[in-house]
Order: structure tokens, then C-alpha cells, then sequence
């Protein structure tokens, strides 16, 4: 099957850690060197079949995007 989605950031990455809570799941996915958390109901973590190891494509869709960047040295 082939995903097509609107979404044009898109991340491959590994999952890393799953912390299952009463309703909600983090997964924790490595994205190259940068590590990012998703916060997902348990429902989508077992319909999905997540297990550590699992290759994911993170998918980020976002109203806002937030940007940082230093001031010089410290």
C-alpha cells in the first residue's frame, strides 16, 4: 500500500520507546540523529501494532511551527 497524504513533512525513523499509558502512548521515534515524542491514544499504538525497533514515518502537521535560535555565546 501506498500512503499519500497532504502532509509534506514527513520523517522516516525508528521507534525507540513506547510508554503505555491507561489511554494515551509516547512514542519515542529517532529521526537521524534528532529524537522526537509523539503522544497517540493506545487504541492507535495497538491498531497500529507498534513495537520498538518498528520503522515509522513521522508525519507533522501543525498550525505552528516554532523556531529557536541562540544569541551568541554564553
Amino acid at each position: 500500500m501506498v500512503l499519500k497524504t497532504s502532509a509534506r513533512n514527513r520523517l522516516p525513523g525508528v521507534v525507540t520507546a513506547i510508554k503505555l499509558g491507561e489511554i494515551m502512548a509516547q512514542v519515542d521515534i529517532r529521526v537521524g540523529d534528532n529524537h522526537v515524542v509523539s503522544v497517540i491514544t493506545r487504541e492507535a499504538v495497538e491498531e497500529l501494532g507498534l513495537r520498538e525497533g518498528d520503522e515509522v514515518l513521522v508525519i507533522i502537521k501543525s498550525t505552528e511551527v516554532m523556531v529557536a535560535k541562540a544569541n551568541g555565546p554564553e
